[in-house]
């Protein structure tokens, strides 16, 4: 779809790429195609493991992070769900491509494209709009105006954590995983994985037993494992930018904690969480055990069947399921 309106604005000439300089793209999705745009000019700057490694395999120069004291010609801003994301990537533009460099703001109604277009407006001279493939495209120049009041802002929360724009759960600590820390045994396991760790809520709460001798935070938003590492630095935790459903260690562990996510779009995909859980049984040696919560709607039970020989459903809470599941079958579908 992104595609489509890009190739439009371009064969149209709605849009006009500079004609030299690098063109920065931030937060591109793994399934977006840019072949309207000059790839040896790109820079893709994306957090998301999956959609990071996507491009990296297409031989784009992608980045995780906002390459420092670089100036773009242009910047391509894919616009995510979350509003105060969307802003703070718009002032990443701003401040790479300087007030005479073209900013390309593109997105999908269902996304939020037309709020923030008119925040923009209020702002900006915007060009005429693109509408196409149910989604907005315009640009604009920034001009003095860098929209520093608009770049990402760490949220400050209680017991030392922070989070930012656009990372799950930024508000506070989700619901179903408070619930499954309360649930923590006093003997949880030496060697723990935190599959999904977020901002860090789940492995703060594991490592707050003694007997702890490492916990692995696997998390595949960069911003997200930022988060974790300035409010975890226990020695005992470990760091791992990955895509937890692929993600390996040398040996299995004694337990793993996950919260799954279960969206991939707007839409619900338990496909996602099978796949943690699925990742979950690999990692863990075969005494070890899954504490997990997932949302009660949620069509996980017959893949937790298949994959362990225990399986605990503790709680009664009418919002999430609180599973223990131990002794993984060791040939993992």
């Amino acid at each position: 779809m992104r595609s489509d309106r890009l190739t439009f604005a371009l064969r149209e000439n709605s849009l006009s790429l500079p004609d030299a300089g690098d063109i920065l793209v931030l937060r591109p999705a793994g399934s977006d195609n840019l072949s309207a745009l000059p790839k040896a000019r790109l820079t893709v700057v994306q957090g998301m493991r999956p959609d990071y490694d996507a491009f990296a395999r297409l031989g784009y120069n992608v980045l995780p992070d906002l390459p420092q004291n670089h100036r773009f010609a242009a910047a391509l801003v894919c616009v995510p769900r979350a509003k105060a994301q969307a802003r703070a990537l718009l002032a990443d533009a701003a401040s790479a491509v300087g007030p005479k460099g073209l900013i390309i703001v593109d997105g999908q109604k269902t996304d939020g494209i037309d709020s923030l277009l008119r925040d923009l407006r209020q702002r900006f001279t915007l060009s005429d709009t693109v509408a196409k493939a149910h989604g907005k495209l315009a640009t604009f120049q920034p001009g003095d105006d860098l929209m520093v009041d608009w770049r990402a802002k760490p949220l400050q929360l209680d017991g030392g954590f922070q989070t930012l724009p656009g990372v799950f759960s930024a508000d506070g600590p989700d619901a179903g995983s408070a619930l499954l820390a309360s649930h923590f045994p006093e003997k949880l396991g030496n060697r723990i994985i935190d599959l999904g760790a977020g901002w860090g809520y789940l492995a703060h709460a594991a490592l707050q037993n003694a007997a702890v001798k490492e916990v692995h935070l696997v998390e595949a938003e960069a911003s997200a494992l930022t988060c974790a590492r300035a409010a975890i630095t226990d020695p005992r935790a470990q760091f791992h930018w990955a895509d937890a459903t692929s993600f390996k260690l040398d040996r299995g562990v004694d337990t793993v904690i996950c919260n799954p996510p279960f969206h991939t779009a707007r839409d619900p995909d338990p496909a996602l969480g099978e796949a943690f859980i699925r990742a979950a049984a690999r990692l863990l040696a075969p005494h070890g055990t899954l504490w997990l919560v997932s949302n009660r709607h949620l069509p996980y039970a017959r893949t937790i069947a298949t994959l362990f020989r225990e399986v605990e459903e503790l709680g009664t809470d009418p919002r999430f399921r609180i599973t223990r599941a131990a002794r993984p079958h060791r040939a993992i579908p």
